[in-house]
């Protein structure tokens, strides 16, 4: 009994239960959803306290795949890509600007993970750009293992990601 009404807490206040997993594929449609800022409903802190809550910027992690220890994407990131390129120039979201993140797990030195993050990110931000998307609504960050998605699993694969943030 105690467990639940721990977690029924935890689910009111708006805290994440589990960390999702990047997504591998999404249509232009689910990352429009994703990354709108109008499509994301407010968090209340209760049921008597309807003053709505400082929410994060809408964001999404994409599990996006790179050559070995570089930054060259594999041609399976593609498609996704793709779909992140004609999301961004949609009608609901071409008024705003993104960061792109790239994010490494811990294995390795910090300076190599930063360094890598870096230059994944780039290399997106330059895909995302020779798709049409203008270079000035974007800007890239390396963020190397700072952020995990998973600290109890800092060796995890989904650690290994591309998180896509609506900026302004």
């Amino acid at each position: 009994m105690r467990t639940f009404l721990i977690t029924l807490l935890l689910a009111l206040y708006g805290v994440p239960l589990q960390a999702q997993a990047p997504m591998r594929s999404a249509t232009p449609e689910e990352l429009i959803q994703k990354l709108d800022p109008n499509s994301t409903p407010l968090r209340t802190r209760s049921m008597r306290n309807l003053t709505p809550e400082a929410r994060e910027k809408p964001n999404v992690d994409l599990s996006i795949q790179f050559e070995f220890d570089s930054a060259k994407l594999l041609p399976e990131s593609r498609p996704l890509l793709d779909n992140l390129a004609k999301a961004i120039n949609s009608d609901k979201l071409r008024g705003f600007t993104f960061v792109v993140e790239g994010h490494t797990d811990s294995i390795g030195t910090s300076e190599y993970n930063q360094k890598l993050s870096d230059q994944r990110a780039t290399a997106v931000l330059t895909y995302l750009a020779s798709k049409g998307v203008s270079r000035e609504r974007l800007k890239s960050i390396g963020k190397g293992s700072t952020d995990l998605l998973l600290p109890d699993k800092p060796d995890a694969a989904e650690n290994r990601r591309v998180r896509i943030i609506l900026n302004s």
